[in-house]
């Protein structure tokens, strides 16, 4: 009896062993493409963001030295997580390469241009049309056509020509950047939306999508009321 228990006992401890063993190279696995799905262009992607940052704000600066409104609300950038970049190459079925980061995927540099009023929209996509450093390769324009869930947004997909050496090795180098352009109503719900989508255990996922997708219809209706509001004002001057 004590020959069997002893043998079961030794069993186990070779099982957690060896459960260990692989729970620890999953470990190292994962850590290694955190570090390595940028490479050394982990520290180029921060630098290429800090300097949109500043040509944006300069952009903006600009109209307000000419008296006229501001571009945009406020900024938002940030350079894609490595392990959400890792996760969204494996969900395209792309290799967890830095080729599939900065050549496949286009949105390792991520910045959204938040504005107070749906007008304000076309005169920020005009300046990233007119930008000698931006060349556009792909608009989604989910303002005028909504996601079925209510989002709105317009995306612009650009490269961006950068004084960094790119995958390909030129220098100066084009690099992917994501422009999301929305007002501060937009922004606002798509926030609520994104902490919902985390939220676990809703009862009523089904209730809480169709109250979502009306107050996403009743800010847009708002976001018209003040433009109409600004068209009023404006008019009168």
């Amino acid at each position: 009896m004590n020959f069997k228990l002893d043998h079961i006992l030794l069993c186990y401890q070779d099982l957690i062993i060896i459960v260990a063993y692989f729970q620890t190279d999953i470990i190292i696995a994962k850590g290694m493409i955190e570090m390595d799905i940028y490479g050394e262009f982990a520290p180029t992607l921060t630098a290429i963001l800090n300097e949109l940052e500043q040509r944006l704000q300069s952009l903006n600066q600009l109209q307000a030295d000419h008296h006229q409104p501001k571009l945009y609300e406020h900024l938002i950038g940030r350079v894609k997580t490595p392990d959400s970049m890792a996760e969204k190459c494996q969900r395209k079925n792309y290799p967890v390469t830095t080729e599939s980061a900065l050549e496949r995927c286009h949105d390792a540099i991520g910045l959204r241009l938040v504005c107070n009023f749906i007008d304000d929209i076309p005169r920020c996509l005009h300046q990233l049309h007119e930008a000698d450093w931006c060349q556009i390769v792909k608009e989604k324009d989910y303002i005028n056509n909504a996601k079925p869930n209510g989002y709105r947004s317009y995306h612009v997909i650009a490269k961006v020509t950068m004084p960094y050496k790119d995958y390909e090795g030129h220098k100066p180098g084009q690099f992917y950047v994501e422009f999301q352009l929305r007002t501060i109503a937009m922004d606002s719900w798509a926030s609520l939306e994104h902490e919902m989508k985390y939220k676990h255990n809703i009862k009523n996922p089904e209730r809480i999508s169709k109250e979502l997708k009306r107050c996403a219809d009743q800010l847009a209706s708002c976001d018209v009321q003040m433009q109409t509001i600004r068209h009023l004002i404006n008019e009168e001057n």
